[in-house]
């Protein structure tokens, strides 16, 4: 199937860039999902499980500097504290600098929404500590090198992560027959939050087929996973439910409890068909339209089906359907993506990023987020960031983006490019009269530029 490759690169991708050729096929585009991810190499993100022993450390540190409060030692254990603090503070900040750079130089794009799309359906966020700044790490984890393999596998790896383990107090919930309960004077109890979010976000959908009864059984047979902060995910049977559970209608459970029979209930939640029709609906929303046109819901759901949940497989089915290229932009970009899609735009370069001072890259890159109305790695609740244009149509969203437009392109780049040349580079096909007016008009170069960046053309995908 013939497609245009601007639509490609602004619908499926990252944007469009001076730099960079638009892809000229859905071939190509899965090819290169299927081949070496290049942008994680060449601007790398700490791996979650070499930052855990820091987190640990941290938290041990806080701790000596209560403790010592009101002695001689407090001020060295205290400025010691200060110190690890910040630097994780601008770790955190130099983390969102080379998400930037993997959207603005990626040849990849539909790689990098991909994983911002898997990182948001499995939302999980740090509570305390260093494990608060640790989210695109998380991601980096125990998200990205899933995103084109089996949704099982997906899914086994962002449940059973320590971050998504402490993000809903999984790592709390006790068996009420479990070995540690019946050794314990204090009261213990049950925890069904990741039961149930595995079941209402993660695989079969809110108007799934299941009962209350069901994510009792499946908290019951999640008790014992947990986490040490000093060694990573484990799993506790002294913490664990002992015996048999019924999860729709299928025994699962052992005596005493075992890790596998978790997977296993994973593995049949990852290929159900609610599961199926779910996920289709959600790809749908997020790279089509918030209306969904059900024949390509059905299509990718059928594919799904298909394969056992085989996500490369599914990513084919989404593009190789007429649907997904209906012409025009249709989605309103969110926040983080309008900010990445812009710097593409403007070719910024890995140097200036890398070189920044992180408070300046944070206040011109990462607090205009909170502005529009998506502080990163903030969403309000586990189901993430909603996909409906008129969360991010908002009054104060809208100026907060047009102000960052007008802003910060001189702030992130040493010379604006000509606007005449900035339209057609940034949009392509989509630059209609009213932009082209609007840069020629302008009365400078920057407020050109911003006027660009601020049109309804670059604001939508």
């Amino acid at each position: 199937m013939k497609v245009s490759p601007a639509l490609a690169e602004i619908r499926f991708g990252c944007g469009l860039s001076p730099d960079l050729t638009p892809k000229g096929s859905t071939e190509d585009i899965l090819h290169r999902l299927a081949g070496p991810d290049h942008m994680a190499a060449a601007h790398p993100i700490a791996d979650f499980d070499s930052l855990w022993l820091l987190a640990g450390a941290y938290t041990e540190l806080r701790r000596q500097r209560r403790k010592t409060r009101g002695t001689e030692a407090y001020e060295d254990v205290n400025e010691q504290y200060k110190i690890m603090r910040r630097e994780a503070r601008f770790d955190r900040t130099r983390w969102f600098g080379q998400l930037i750079l993997r959207h603005s130089q990626t040849e990849d794009g539909f790689r990098e929404r991909l994983a911002l799309f898997w990182g948001d359906h499995f939302t999980a966020q740090g509570k305390t500590g260093l494990v608060k700044l640790m989210g695109a790490p998380y991601v980096e984890t125990a998200i990205r090198p899933y995103v084109s393999g089996t949704f099982a596998d997906l899914l086994i790896s962002a449940v059973t992560h320590p971050m998504m383990l402490d993000y809903l107090d999984q790592n709390r919930s006790i068996g009420p027959n479990s070995q540690l309960a019946q050794n314990s004077n204090r009261s213990r109890g049950l925890n069904e939050n990741l039961a149930r979010e595995v079941m209402e976000l993660h695989t079969l959908g809110v108007d799934g087929p299941y009962t209350q009864q069901d994510v009792r059984q499946l908290a019951e047979l999640f008790t014992g996973l947990s986490f040490k902060h000093k060694t990573g995910f484990r799993f506790n049977a002294k913490m664990a439910e002992p015996g048999s559970e019924t999860v729709l209608a299928k025994d699962y459970g052992d005596d005493p409890a075992q890790l596998g029979q978790i997977h296993a209930v994973l593995g049949d939640l990852a290929v159900h068909p609610a599961t199926a029709d779910h996920i289709a609906r959600k790809l749908v929303v997020h790279f089509v339209s918030d209306q969904p046109d059900p024949a390509l819901v059905d299509h990718i759901a059928g594919r799904f089906r298909d394969t056992g949940g085989d996500l490369a497989q599914v990513y084919a089915a989404l593009l190789e359907h007429p649907v997904a290229w209906v012409p025009g932009l249709q989605n309103v970009k969110p926040p983080f993506d309008f900010v990445a899609s812009a710097c593409r735009a403007l070719a910024i370069q890995p140097a200036h990023v890398n070189r920044a001072n992180p408070r300046k890259l944070a206040k011109r890159l990462i607090r205009p987020l909170d502005l529009m109305g998506q502080p990163w790695e903030h969403s309000i609740g586990p189901d993430g960031w909603p996909e409906e244009d008129s969360s991010w149509v908002t009054p104060q969203g809208l100026a907060a983006r047009m102000r960052w437009a007008m802003l910060a392109p001189r702030q992130l780049i040493k010379v604006l490019p000509p606007p005449d040349i900035f339209v057609e580079t940034s949009l392509g096909e989509f630059a209609d009269g009213s932009v082209q007016f609007a840069a020629r008009a302008a009365e400078t170069q920057a407020e050109a530029i911003g006027l660009v960046l601020s049109s309804p053309a670059f604001q939508r995908r």
